[in-house]
């Protein structure tokens, strides 16, 4: 884990140059992928369950062979299988989503209405206060307390979830390649939950530029770039499980030398205590902060693959914020489908 996170910045800067040096035209066929722009949406597959979210890969790979994307088994099933299969995952999409949310309010509003009316009967005299007047008391704080709480996760859903959005990263680095990014969304339509996986044509070459150039124009102050990095992605943190089975082999060589190690009992016991810390493991957290020792194109394609899953969300569920204000010029915007492109969503999250 410690060679590939070291590698980890290597390989994002020569994946940016390769991009920048791309040529934007892309060759026809079938439908011709050139007759796509960026944010259209190819294909969208939903869950075939609503309480244990899963979609079905090899359906939406054989969608997209159809549009004219051949994209490898490595490049698509692989990764996304690794990012949204696992049990934790898919039991995290359900309580996070919006189905969720919407049988929430009621259920949290009754709990509220009971708790609140239980403790204010129980500490107020019968004849203190009307008995309607208590209810009606009671509703109010109840509404309130649940509107401020469903205001609340609808407003952490528009931000980067480290539990879906990060976690297809490096799915979206593979499918760069392809010009195709995905992110997982969701809503309430007719009082059933729909969530769907969306795949969204885009070419990033032309964000790439556009961003690298915003990072070149405030590079005069480094460390103000470094600084607003740090302040507006310092809770990006992915934790992995490191083991110390190495780390455990090469201390106790260390140790003793070997004309003092004994040979039988305690060689024995030495073994054991090996396969324990062999089975024991440590957790290790990472920062998604850019290294501002990279070049400028280098820290731009990294802050693009990072924000892209929840730009997509946002996307197809029309969420984005406003566009009065475009931080990049509105001959920049890469997106005609849009408010905001990649790039400039990214100068207003992160860069703003």
């Amino acid at each position: 884990m410690e060679e590939a996170i070291t590698q980890f910045n290597g390989d994002r800067s020569d994946a940016a140059s390769r991009i920048s040096s791309e040529n934007t035209a892309v060759p026809d066929g079938g439908r011709g992928r050139a007759a796509w722009k960026n944010g259209q949406c190819v294909v969208a597959v939903s869950t075939s369950s609503t309480l244990y979210p899963s979609f079905d890969l090899s359906l939406c790979r054989t969608l997209l062979e159809k549009e004219d994307f051949q994209i490898p088994v490595e490049d698509f099933e692989t990764p996304l299988g690794i990012a949204l299969d696992p049990p934790s995952v898919r039991r995290y999409l359900f309580f996070n989503s919006a189905l969720f949310h919407f049988i929430l309010a009621p259920v949290l509003y009754v709990v509220l209405w009971c708790a609140t009316y239980s403790s204010l009967h129980r500490y107020l005299a019968v004849g203190t206060m009307n008995f309607w007047a208590l209810c009606l008391c009671v509703s109010l704080v109840s509404i309130f307390i649940t509107t401020a709480i469903i205001l609340i996760l609808h407003y952490n859903n528009k931000e980067i979830n480290v539990n879906t959005d990060v976690r297809l990263v490096q799915v979206n680095e593979r499918l760069a390649r392809h010009r195709l990014l995905l992110g997982v969304a969701d809503w309430v339509q007719q009082c059933s939950g729909k969530m769907q996986l969306f795949c969204v044509f885009w070419d990033l070459s032309p964000c790439l530029r556009a961003l690298t150039e915003t990072l070149e124009e405030l590079g005069f102050v480094r460390d103000e770039i470094e600084n607003k990095l740090k302040k507006r992605m310092s809770h990006l943190l992915v934790v992995s499980d490191v083991t110390t089975s190495e780390e455990a082999d090469d201390g106790l060589l260390a140790e003793e030398p070997d004309e003092e190690r004994p040979l039988l009992v305690e060689a024995r016991e030495r073994s054991t205590s090996l396969r324990q810390r062999e089975e024991a493991e440590l957790t290790k957290k990472y920062s998604l902060i850019p290294d501002c020792t990279l070049s400028y194109q280098a820290i731009a394609y990294q802050l693009l693959l990072t924000y892209s899953a929840v730009y997509v969300r946002l996307l197809v569920s029309e969420r984005l914020p406003a566009s009065s204000h475009r931080p990049l010029g509105t001959d920049r915007n890469h997106c005609t489908t849009a408010s905001l492109c990649l790039c400039q969503y990214i100068q207003h999250k992160v860069l703003h």
